[in-house]
């Protein structure tokens, strides 16, 4: 049976479609909508050919094709954006149609190293699309914050006075779209007694409260994928690589800046906070930094071990007690 390779470039209202096989490609072009994408599937389940499907993960605008691909046994690759970039070295110009080649042409030759799309529950899809919009107002809510703050540097007058009060108001305002946000993610988990579960074992480690736990779950789609915890950390940017060509090359392992920055902020929280409760983390903490170890460097360790401690917790289905050894 022969393969075809279908590389799909997202957009808001619209996909860019490049369908490539052995001997020649063709290119589609289709609303972002359902009924669209279920009208071109259907079509290509009549071909006599082994579907491989690839997209760049765009986030919401992902989730009409989610929605129809559920339904269907293709092989389908979701693609982090920066991998695509780079393997295709240097380029001048761009535009959809292009893009969507470069994704066909991309999985074509790599689709062997990847894990296919799987669908997610619909509560991990709910709990995505509530903590995008926590974060939006979290974001929102830091830079009035820092407008305020700004605002405090100037000479105090009646102007200034009303500009702060209207960005407290709003602030408050922002609060109570938080909670009721955060209210909705509990509700959706507990509709998900497995994912609920899995969520209060990781709790209970020292420094992970609840906005950890969610991106955890979130980033490993209910802790169905990204489940070494060593790719997990990796993937979170808190695994150190070295630098080293020849004689003339040769620096300390650093943490590469290829990594997912929401999951990576949250783990650093998580140990800060760990590191000043009285816990296994914290001994292990101090006893490094005794030893003459940069700070960063053993905090960057703490993020790593909570990662494989989570995993390890969701692989035995236990949870977390203050006598491990750390070495």
């Amino acid at each position: 049976m022969k393969s075809i390779y279908l590389g799909i470039d997202i957009s808001k209202k619209t996909l860019d479609i490049c369908l490539v096989d052995q001997k020649s490609e063709a290119f589609f072009k289709i609303e972002n909508k359902i009924k669209a994408i279920k009208k071109l599937f259907k079509q290509i389940t009549t071909l006599d050919a082994e579907i491989f499907i690839a997209m760049e993960n765009t986030g919401l605008y992902n989730y009409n094709l989610y929605e129809v691909l559920k339904d269907y046994s293709f092989n389908v690759y979701v693609i982090d954006p920066k991998h695509i970039k780079r393997s295709i070295g240097l380029v001048r110009g761009k535009n959809d149609k292009v893009d969507a080649k470069r994704i066909a042409t991309f999985i074509e030759r790599n689709y062997q190293d990847f894990d296919c799309w799987k669908p997610t529950s619909e509560a991990v899809q709910n709990i995505k699309i509530l903590m995008s919009q926590r974060r939006h107002k979290v974001k929102t809510r830091q830079a009035i914050k820092q407008q305020n703050k700004e605002l405090k540097t100037v000479k105090r007058t009646k102007i200034i006075s009303s500009s702060m009060k209207i960005n407290l108001k709003e602030i408050e305002q922002i609060n109570k779209h938080i909670a009721a946000i955060e209210k909705l993610i509990k509700e959706e988990i507990a509709n998900d007694s497995v994912l609920e579960k899995d969520i209060e074992r990781i709790r209970t480690i020292p420094g992970i409260g609840s906005v950890t736990a969610w991106t955890l779950a979130v980033k490993t789609d209910g802790f169905v994928r990204l489940t070494n915890p060593r790719k997990l950390a990796c993937f979170a940017g808190v695994v150190p690589f070295e630098q080293q060509s020849g004689t003339s090359l040769k620096t300390k392992p650093r943490v590469s800046k290829m990594a997912d920055m929401q999951l990576k902020s949250v783990l650093q929280m998580a140990a800060m906070r760990a590191v000043r409760m009285d816990n296994d983390l914290k001994h292990f903490y101090l006893r490094k930094v005794e030893e003459g170890k940069n700070k960063m460097s053993v905090l960057n360790a703490v993020r790593n071990k909570l990662i494989h401690i989570a995993m390890a917790l969701i692989k035995n289905k236990s949870f977390y007690e203050n006598r491990l050894v750390l070495s």
